[in-house]
């Protein structure tokens, strides 16, 4: 009777002390939890063009965990493809990525971008014209501004191209999905003509120049 006794007593205190220093314990180890998920994962957007070709070179490359495309940039909400095209609502076709840092970087990630575009076309990517197509930047943290506009300064010093980049850098808006027809489109159709003659030659570039940022299948 008396060990019960005891038992109990001891279970009493436990309950006592854990709620009297939850605050102190549990929180930091809660924020340490969140401040580890943040840094496992980060988000970038990029327009290089028609998302088709843009998520087809990013969803191959390791550490981006899912590539969405996308519209974002514009003045309405919930743009569909149509208005889009039709360059009433201001939006870029895009795509959002989320990557971990710890096996590719952003700054990775900005050299992907310029090297499967030409960003010295304003509002064209090859065939495809119009604002739709434009090359720009979406930011999501000062950082991420900072390293895009320096190394947009690298480049345009450096004369990478003959012409001026004219790739836009701006902060991250309103992102909306596209219509799921649009989702993993290469992957979903590559016999079709654009498929199989815009994106695969691009896909097959991709490889052969980043053999080492390629996912293991």
């Amino acid at each position: 009777m008396k060990k019960k006794k005891s038992s109990l007593i001891f279970i009493i205190l436990i309950f006592l002390f854990s709620g009297l220093t939850g605050f102190i314990i549990y929180e930091p180890f809660n924020n340490h939890l969140v401040s580890m998920q943040d840094k496992k994962q980060q988000k970038a957007t990029f327009g290089s063009g028609c998302f088709w070709c843009t998520e087809a070179v990013f969803e191959l490359v390791d550490g981006v965990i899912s590539v969405t495309s996308g519209y974002t940039g514009g003045s309405i909400k919930n743009p569909t493809y149509e208005e889009v095209c039709n360059e009433s609502t201001g939006h870029a076709e895009a795509v959002q990525l989320t990557f971990d840092p710890e096996i590719i970087s952003y700054d990775e990630l900005l050299e992907i971008f310029w090297k499967t575009h030409d960003p010295t076309t304003l509002n064209q990517q090859g065939n495809d014209v119009g604002t739709q197509y434009r090359s720009v930047i979406f930011y999501h943290s000062e950082k991420q501004k900072q390293l895009a506009e320096k190394y947009k300064q690298a480049l345009d010093e450096s004369g990478a191209w003959e012409k001026p980049i004219v790739t836009d850098i701006l902060p991250a808006t309103d992102f909306y999905k596209a219509e799921n027809y649009h989702q993993d489109y290469y992957s979903n159709n590559p016999n079709l003509g654009y498929c199989a003659y815009i994106i695969a030659p691009k896909v097959e570039k991709f490889k052969e120049v980043f053999k080492d940022k390629l996912k293991e299948k």
